[in-house]
């Protein structure tokens, strides 16, 4: 007797057994006569129909669960006839984020039969269950091969798609031959996904391209649009990735010109034809293809302008597609070596994309400019009103970038006005911006001020705006420009002192004031100043606003140290008693604060055992010139001219100090004895030698050698030899942003081979301020006990203009023969000194010459030295006019020793 229940929707089942009513397909089941029944299973339409009308997430799971204790049952009692039945619905409760591994060999199962509806699902199954992180992906590479040698087109399109989205580095390199031949196959179909899957075999195994060469310069005449779209990426990508490709391809600039020309004019196949714009991603692919070939190729630029110049007159921007095409065009122009005039109008078009309505165009506008004002900065300049303009954005990231590309403008004619519209946007700016502005403007004024008053202003009224969100160093730099400027000390104290009695609550700005009162509150005392408006000032109000801020509960430690100073200097300062500051520093004496209880313990001792020295010893700071700040209209330009002739010099007195470090870097195995100590000469120094008119500079260190250098980050090495470790070396890497625009996530990461032992030591930081701000350091410890020549790999991974950028580059030093070269300034004559210690003799070459530097008019004269005190012979010669290698191995051996020279050159 029979009796059924409810069960999986309401379905009618037997009890013994389970079997449903409706028709269904499923796996056998024993009964107790041994008999195998079918076990219930949904079909993928039923089952997606209950796992929607699920109410809660446990029901859900429930019926997921059932279904794929049923799935695992069929596939264990191998029933061939719907597994890709079975496998279809494991799919899609993958697909919900519910685990289906067990269903991975099944995959390979269908993907094995004849028939295509399994291929079908199979290939699927592969493509979401597996990837190349798991081993069994090869197990596939063989049915693969089989499909793509089938003439089957349906079934070789699955084969492709599969081996384009999860194809490993093995499988690439097995079935490349096989892809190679699709590539010319008759059927359209095929060779377009033939195509996209050599894309990614390029990508996955970059040593292929030989391979895909010849194919792309015939499917070049295609004029089916994908297959000439997937052809344009497949030779982006080899171009990309093999110089010996990209140089093939630069033939085929011509023919690439001429289908982008078609496209512009006539328009390749209206079914592809976007608001009015022919192709618009076909066009893209194109003008990133001619970027990139005729990048530092001037031949290939040439062919190409013509082109350009039409595709950016003829475009329509009214439609999104329009202004995609135009914004590759500039990017195009901007990276080849375009005309000068093609480069004005790309900067032109960014201008009008920045009055655009769309945020997004305005934003790439935005970023673009921010890239291209290191290399034609006058064209972005025309634009500078409408950039200010965007300031004002209520969208964050426009107004962000506005403000970096605003900086970046900041220049020696327009600091004044663009100053002043920064610190209005300052006075408004979201919380978020209000750091970067305040530092950005700091440092424009630090390297643009055209006066000294006018940069105290500056600093003044970025501090009393936005005085927390400066960086920690604009209290040092402002105390350090009012300590050098003496006209300014009064004028600086007045305004000092009337911003203080308005607010307190800018930390860095009571410090600024408490250090300024403190240094110069009788100047605050003496009346009027010409430059400020009268103020009478009394000396219990200086006092009393001093104690207001001692007392105050937004005084950080810090910022009452310095009140607490300033009091203890104007007890010398003022003139009447000195009881009351006395009584507030000793209130102080038993502060919980260490360092201001220390403070407080000290300047009372000076008061009472010390008092008839208080007055020497709180005399005034001696006047302070700055070194890194540029005022009185001092360009920018000219400074970094002169600081790139500039000698780079160590700070050691000794010459055997050179020898050490030159013979720290020595290739050689070498059992060289060091050499004897240099006899005293007239004046002590080495380099008098150099016979150069001026104080002579100490003797030369290994030279700073710049490794990298991009869109104003430069990245420089110096080296350093520890006194009493020979096979120790230091290296300080160096980076600075020049930039206007921030770099963030700075990494700097470095090898070096077996043979040696590196250490890296933590970075200062990994963000590099713009225009200019705190470099970061890093120290490298290498130590060489072979005394190998230096093989060191660097790689850079950082964020700059929004982009993530990562670089990887070598350096060979081979210090085994080392000349050391200097180039410096003396007397505005540019000389060029090189020092060489010969392995053998211990030999010291010194020549210092006049030479005609790239970009300079010098005279040219030449002398030569021998050091005596190394050498058995000494000669004097005649020296050529070139200064080469040859030569100067000639003079080797007319001085009969067995010398070999290398000199080394650097321009201005």
């Amino acid at each position: 007797m029979l009796s059924t229940n409810g069960s999986r929707g309401g379905a009618g089942t037997h009890a013994w057994c389970g079997i449903s009513s409706r028709s269904v397909e499923g796996v056998g089941c024993g009964d107790p006569r041994g008999q195998r029944m079918v076990v219930p299973s949904l079909k993928l339409q039923d089952l997606i129909e209950e796992i929607r009308g699920a109410k809660t997430q446990a029901q859900e799971r429930e019926v997921i669960q059932k279904e794929c204790a049923h799935i695992r049952a069929s596939f264990r009692d191998g029933d061939p006839l719907h597994r890709h039945r079975q496998l279809a619905k494991l799919l899609y409760v993958h697909m919900l984020g519910y685990p289906a591994h067990f269903g991975q060999m099944e995959c390979l199962k269908l993907i094995a039969s004849p028939r295509f509806t399994d291929k079908r699902v199979g290939y699927l199954g592969a493509m979401l269950l597996l990837d190349e992180r798991q081993d069994a992906h090869l197990l596939i590479t063989n049915s693969i091969k089989n499909d793509l040698s089938q003439g089957i087109q349906a079934v070789q399109g699955l084969a492709l798609c599969t081996l384009s989205t999860m194809g490993s580095a093995e499988m690439c390199r097995d079935l490349a031959t096989e892809v190679e031949k699709l590539l010319l196959q008759p059927s359209s179909y095929v060779r377009k996904k033939a195509v996209l899957t050599a894309v990614h075999m390029i990508r996955k195994v970059p040593e292929l391209s030989n391979i895909f060469l010849p194919p792309c310069a015939q499917l070049l005449h295609e004029r089916h649009h994908g297959i000439l779209l997937g052809t344009i990426t497949l030779i982006t990508e080899l171009c990309e990735r093999s110089p010996a490709a990209l140089k093939h391809f630069r033939k085929v600039v011509p023919q690439l010109v001429k289908i982008l020309r078609t496209l512009v004019t006539t328009g390749y196949s209206t079914e592809h034809s976007i608001s009015g714009v022919s192709d618009p991603f076909l066009q893209v692919r194109i003008l990133r293809l001619l970027r990139i070939l005729g990048r530092n190729h001037e031949e290939s630029s040439e062919t190409m302008n013509d082109l350009l110049a039409q595709v950016a007159t003829n475009t329509d921007t009214s439609r999104n597609a329009g202004s995609a095409v135009l914004f590759e065009t500039v990017l195009t122009i901007m990276d080849i070596r375009s005309a000068p005039g093609l480069r004005v109008l790309a900067v032109n078009i960014l201008g009008r994309f920045l009055l655009n309505n769309d945020k997004n165009i305005r934003y790439v506008a935005l970023t673009s400019l921010l890239r291209m004002v290191q290399s034609d900065h006058s064209a972005v300049q025309r634009h500078r009103p409408t950039v200010v303009e965007c300031l004002r954005e209520p969208d964050a990231s426009l107004s962000r970038r506005a403000l970096e590309l605003s900086l970046a403008l900041v220049n020696s004619s327009n600091v004044r006005a663009m100053t002043q519209e920064l610190q209005s946007f300052l006075e408004s700016c979201p919380p978020d911006l209000r750091a970067d502005c305040a530092s950005g403007i700091l440092l424009a004024a630090e390297r643009f001020a055209p006066t000294k008053r006018w940069h105290i202003d500056t600093i003044l009224r970025v501090l009393t705006t936005a005085g927390i969100y400066v960086r920690d160093d604009a209290v040092a730099n402002l105390t350090q420009l009012i300590g050098g400027a003496q006209e300014l000390h009064a004028y600086s104290v007045r305004r000092l002192y009337s911003a203080l009695a308005e607010d307190i609550s800018q930390q860095p700005l009571v410090q600024v004031a408490a250090w300024c009162i403190g240094e110069y509150g009788d100047l605050l005392l003496e009346g009027s100043c010409e430059e400020t408006e009268p103020l009478q000032v009394e000396e219990e109000e200086v006092l009393a606003l001093l104690e207001k801020v001692l007392q105050s509960h937004m005084s950080q430690p810090a910022t009452r140290g310095y009140a607490l100073t300033a009091l203890m200097k104007l007890s010398t300062r003022l003139r009447g008693d000195s009881n009351r500051i006395r009584q507030v520093v000793s209130i102080y004496g038993s502060c919980l604060d260490v360092e201001l209880q220390q403070r407080a313990v000290e300047y009372n001792t000076l008061f009472q055992k010390y008092d008839h020295m208080r007055a020497a010893i709180l005399e005034k700071m001696p006047l302070v010139e700055r070194g890194g700040s540029q005022v009185d209209g001092e360009a920018k330009e000219s400074k970094e001219a002169q600081l790139s002739e500039t000698a780079l010099v160590s700070t050691e007195p000794q010459a055997s100090k050179l020898l050490d470090l030159l013979d720290l870097l020595d290739g050689t195995s070498g059992d060289a004895q060091p050499p004897p100590p240099l006899d005293p000469s007239p004046g002590g120094a080495l380099v008098h030698l150099l016979d150069l008119p001026g104080a002579p500079p100490p003797p030369p260190s290994i030279p700073n050698l710049r490794v990298f250098e991009r869109e104003g980050l430069q990245l420089n090495l110096s080296f350093v030899r520890p006194s009493g470790t020979p096979a120790l070396l230091l290296i300080m890497v160096t980076a600075t942003n020049t930039s206007g625009a921030d770099v963030t996530h700075f990494i700097c990461q470095a090898a070096v081979p077996k043979s040696f032992q590196l250490q890296l030591q933590a970075p200062s930081g990994d963000t590099l301020p713009a225009q200019g701000g705190l470099p970061v350091t890093q120290l490298l410890r290498i130590l060489n006990p072979n005394k190998a020549p230096l093989r060191l790999k660097l790689r850079l991974t950082y964020n700059h203009f929004g982009q993530s950028v990562q670089e990887i580059f070598e350096g060979n030093w081979d210090f085994s023969l080392l000349v050391h070269q200097g180039l410096y300034l003396t007397h505005g004559v540019a000389k060029v000194r090189c020092i060489q210690v010969h392995l053998e003799q211990r030999l010291l070459f010194i020549s210092s010459r006049e030479h005609q530097l790239p970009g300079t008019t010098l005279s040219h004269k030449t002398s030569y030295f021998l050091q005596p005190q190394w050498a058995q012979h000494s000669c004097h010669t005649s020296c050529p006019q070139d200064l080469s290698p040859q030569h100067l191995t000639e003079l080797g051996h007319n001085c009969r020793l067995n010398c070999e020279f290398h000199i080394l050159l650097v321009g201005s």
